[in-house]
């Protein structure tokens, strides 16, 4: 039995540094020898070559998808019923839409003396200004006229005539 105690202790002792070095050793070894022979080995750049050449397909194949898609009439998708149509008839089929509409006449613009003559017949509740919303609803019917709409603000001749202190005017900087 002293035998096998003797060989348990041999099995489970630890190896020296020697044993580690030497390993460490043949690795860098079988490192230099791959590098050696790899190293040298003239690079090809012909797989460079045709990854860019099917780059330059692939882009020319999706020009073409989309100028044919931009200059022809075509099912988008057929069983909801949407089709395209080129981009110049589209543009001229707007344009001669936007043509027929009138446009909705532009709302009074708030100047900074009218906030301040208005915030100060304003109860004092009322600390910020009420958001301007346009006078008109986009599906304002055309048979009203613009004047027979009351101003959402006073007329510049009534603010012209009403004494309101002027703003100080922002320092320039240099």
């Amino acid at each position: 039995m002293d035998g096998t105690e003797s060989l348990r202790q041999v099995a489970h002792a630890r190896a020296p540094l020697s044993v580690w070095f030497g390993i460490v050793l043949l690795f860098v070894l079988f490192g230099v020898i791959v590098l050696a022979i790899i190293g040298p080995l003239p690079r090809g750049s012909d797989y460079e070559e045709t990854r860019a050449k099917k780059r330059v397909e692939n882009l020319k194949t999706l020009r073409e998808e989309a100028d044919k898609a931009l200059t022809t009439y075509g099912w988008t998708d057929k069983t909801k019923g949407v089709t395209h149509i080129p981009i110049e008839r589209a543009m001229e089929l707007t344009v001669a839409e936007l043509a027929k509409e009138k446009p909705a006449p532009a709302g009074p613009i708030a100047t900074p003396e009218a906030q301040a003559t208005a915030g100060a017949s304003a109860s004092p509740a009322a600390a910020s200004p009420a958001p301007l919303s346009s006078p008109h609803p986009a599906s304002a019917s055309p048979a009203t006229s613009p004047s027979a709409q009351a101003p959402a603000s006073p007329s510049p001749a009534a603010q012209s005539s009403s004494p309101s202190p002027t703003p100080p005017s922002p320092a320039k900087s240099p």
